[in-house]
């Protein structure tokens, strides 16, 4: 195998909607490329990405596949992604080792709510990109509208590149950077290069122009040249449009049928001649603080971007070479585990076939097998200095559900599974739950939470059921109240006795000492589970003995682990224990934990409990035509509308939302805006829940 420098290494990223043709597209470069004698197809289910069974089963990716090609001495890494947002972390993880992010529109439909979603992360990741308009010879195809479409999504950045046209019943491709004209044979592969049509002469002339001046804003030695000349050469309109991208303030615009093989060698070229590779990228900060360039002659870093599992292989790590070199055998230091691990293999990937190579360098994108201490995220360096290049940051779960195996026996088996699938893909997110006793997955929806059932059950072997997960309630009280408790048991010899006295109130800050109690103690308990418990000593003259108040309030925080409502924990309360009665002989640390017990039970139960829920700051950011009926759903959630924040054509709504409201939340939002809308959602508080919802609680628990 070839080793590639860093400047004929191109690293891409296909991205874009479902259905769009990114598979379709790889496919097609790897055959003009002659690494593939014969093209798949997604629907014959042999294409070289989707080669998991899952994928041929649903027809489409749902993993990020790298694939590499070579064009011309140029060696072009490919990762083929997901189009749904069920999958946004494989999204996500190849975006950030992208050198330039390739998003294919369907020409029948322009840019779509899947477009729309990955473009927020492209442009915060700020990553050169380039667009191509698919199916330009399909008969429903609209360039114009999509390329409107396009602009409508970035701005006048959007510059075309080509665009199809017929020529006596052969579709054709005009390009604007190289004025000329390529027409197709019906099958495609390599084009007829012709002038350009008289016709067509005048719209490609005003093209080319804007092309050129948008070429020349993006450096000030090409603005001048443009000033004294009048125009570009093409060479020069390569450089500029480099640099726009690179500034992220030119999105070239292409136009291709991956199917039929239009416009896909001109678009490779494009990627080799024209998109940065990574030496051209900024330097990169580590998490430390280092400055890591892409150069050869530096120490190594390889950054850990993507965890696979393969039942015939193990575990399968995909990295890029940030800077230096790496060879068979090479030992390196994990800057996350402080382990040492060594590359005995070294490949490149094109779906799930391995092509052994003995080096990669700086840009390049490879895969190892079987390293011991070393999962997505990591960085493994060789130098004295230890690097952690900054982590790939996942969105938070959408949906969450208690995952359960169906046999006992197959806990230990599920909990396995599970570790694996997280280690694979960051966006699963697996925790336990102490109050409730329950295993929680978290996932980003319905699919994705079907395709993590499929591997449990095809993969490790393993049924789970998944369900809703209990509300973490939480119950205090709204006034004082007092109560006395005597607990008396006599069965021969010692007997056991205590009886207390207590006052309870609720708490908040800054609240004033209690008054008409000698206060002789206090202790300020903050709970495990939120809130505070402060416990007063007001005993006067003896009544009960000093060493057993640390057993009334045991008994106390018995209570407040299963409150008397719903079995929930109680917080935000204050005792005062003032008076009470012992026996010399029968009085121990149980009976008055017991009595203590008893006591606060009786005085909550009568200070008007309520219950508080979990409460969550919703985020929704909706088209400016579909925000009424998100809203009315909103409102019909129980949720607190708190502002709105207007960004192009949507509308950021925040609220705040009874986390028991977002059950099926992520599928409603989908199915009231055809998926254009898209949400976030963190913790916030507890607040009161509404009597009729607490008394069907209550009931619930009787």
């Amino acid at each position: 195998m070839k080793v590639f420098d860093d400047k004929h290494i191109k690293n891409v990223v296909f991205v874009g909607a479902h259905n769009s043709g990114k598979t379709t597209l790889s496919e097609t470069m790897l055959f003009e490329a002659g690494l593939i004698k014969r093209r798949g197809t997604v629907e014959d289910k042999n294409t070289i990405s989707d080669y998991h069974e899952i994928e041929h089963q649903r027809g489409a990716s749902v993993f990020a596949t790298p694939l590499h090609t070579e064009w011309r001495n140029y060696k072009i890494n490919i990762i083929d992604t997901p189009g749904l947002d069920d999958f946004i972390g494989e999204i996500i993880s190849s975006i950030r080792v992208a050198d330039t992010v390739v998003t294919v529109i369907n020409g029948r439909q322009g840019v779509e709510v899947g477009t729309e979603i990955i473009w927020n992360y492209i442009d915060k990741y700020h990553r050169p990109t380039l667009f191509v308009v698919n199916q330009i010879d399909h008969p429903d195809t609209n360039f114009e509208d999509s390329f409107k479409s396009i602009k409508s999504l970035v701005g006048n950045n959007a510059v075309m590149m080509q665009y199809p046209i017929k020529i006596d019943g052969a579709q054709c491709i005009i390009d604007v950077l190289k004025m000329r004209c390529y027409k197709f044979k019906p099958d495609g592969g390599k084009p007829e290069k012709l002038d350009i049509p008289e016709d067509q002469l005048d719209k490609a002339n005003k093209l080319h122009n804007e092309l050129v001046e948008k070429a020349a804003e993006n450096d000030e030695n090409l603005l001048e040249l443009y000033f004294d000349k009048g125009t570009l050469n093409e060479d020069e309109m390569r450089q500029g449009i480099k640099a726009g991208m690179l500034n992220h303030e030119v999105f070239p615009v292409f136009c291709v049928s991956a199917l039929n093989d239009m416009g896909t060698g001109r678009l490779m070229g494009f990627i080799d001649n024209v998109a940065p590779a990574a030496a051209d990228l900024k330097p990169v900060q580590s998490r430390e603080g280092i400055t890591v360039e892409a150069k050869t002659d530096a120490d190594t870093v390889l950054f850990v971007f993507k965890t696979l599992y393969q039942p015939n292989l193990g575990q399968i790590s995909f990295f890029k070479v940030k800077s230096g070199e790496v060879n068979i055998n090479d030992k390196f230091t994990n800057s996350h585990t402080d382990e040492t691990e060594t590359i005995n293999q070294l490949f490149i990937m094109d779906g799930k076939n391995r092509e052994s190579v003995s080096k990669l360098s700086v840009g390049d994108i490879g895969a190892t097998l079987k390293l011991k201490h070393t999962g997505t995220n990591d960085t493994l360096y060789s130098g004295n200095t230890p690097i952690s290049m900054k982590f790939i940051q996942y969105p938070e779960p959408r949906i969450t559900k208690v995952v359960e195996a169906v046999n006992k026996k197959d806990d230990e088996k599920l909990n396995e599974a599970l570790k694996r699938i997280h280690s694979q893909d960051p966006t699963v997110v697996i925790s336990y739950s102490k109050e409730s006793k329950e295993q929680l997955l978290g996932c980003q929806g319905e699919l994705h939470l079907a395709t993590i059932k499929w591997a449990l059950e095809n993969i490790y072997g393993v049924e789970a059921t998944f369900k809703k997960p209990k509300i973490q309630y939480r119950e205090t009280i709204q006034r004082s109240s007092t109560a006395n408790y005597r607990h008396k048991k006599q069965s021969g010899g010692s007997g056991q006795f205590a009886q207390v006295h207590m006052k309870i109130e609720p708490w908040h800050d800054n609240m004033p000492e209690p008054e008409g109690f000698n206060i002789r103690g206090k202790e300020e308990v903050n709970l495990p589970w939120g809130g505070k418990l402060i416990f007063y000593n007001c005993i006067v003259g003896g009544v009960i003995d000093q060493r057993y108040l640390p057993s009334v309030m045991k008994g106390v925080l018995e209570v407040m682990e299963s409150g008397p409502l719903t079995g929930s924990f109680i917080r935000d309360v204050r005792v005062m224990v003032y008076d009470g009665k012992m026996h010399s002989v029968d009085s121990n640390d149980i009976s008055f934990k017991i009595a203590g017990a008893h006591a606060f039970k009786e005085a909550f139960l009568n200070a008007n409990p309520k219950l508080l829920e979990p409460t969550n700051e919703l985020t929704v950011k909706v088209p400016e035509e579909m925000t009424g009926s998100v809203m009315t759903d909103l409102q019909s959630r129980r949720s607190v509308i708190q502002g709105f924040e207007n960004l192009d054509n949507y509308q950021i709504l925040k609220c705040q939302i009874p986390a028991a409201e977002l059950f099926g939340y992520s599928t409603d939002l989908r199915s009231l805006t055809q998926g254009r809308a898209t949400f976030s959602s963190k913790f916030v508080s507890y607040q009161p829940v509404p009597t009729n919802v607490q008394k069907e609680l209550v009931k619930e628990e009787v």
